[in-house]
């Protein structure tokens, strides 16, 4: 059970890691006052799922979500 742990221990630090470059490789969020006038529904924004900064979107999600099942697993005395 000990070898279980050392290995979800791992994989929670590579997840992460991999999170936190993730995130450092997007780009900022300042819209500006754009947003006040409506001009956020761009053509860009509308087919931001499938450019790059979509993908990374979506690689954030799924990381994000699998670090916080690690970290209650881990959590749980086992």
């Amino acid at each position: 059970m000990e070898v279980l742990r050392y290995i979800l221990t791992a994989i929670f630090a590579l997840v992460g890691l991999a999170l936190t470059v993730i995130v450092i490789l997007q780009e900022g969020r300042s819209a500006g006052l754009g947003t006040i006038g409506g001009m956020a529904d761009t053509y860009w924004e509308k087919n931001r799922a499938r450019s790059a900064e979509g993908r990374l979107e979506n690689i954030t999600k799924y990381l994000a979500i699998g670090f916080f099942v690690l970290a209650f697993v881990l959590a749980i005395n086992f």
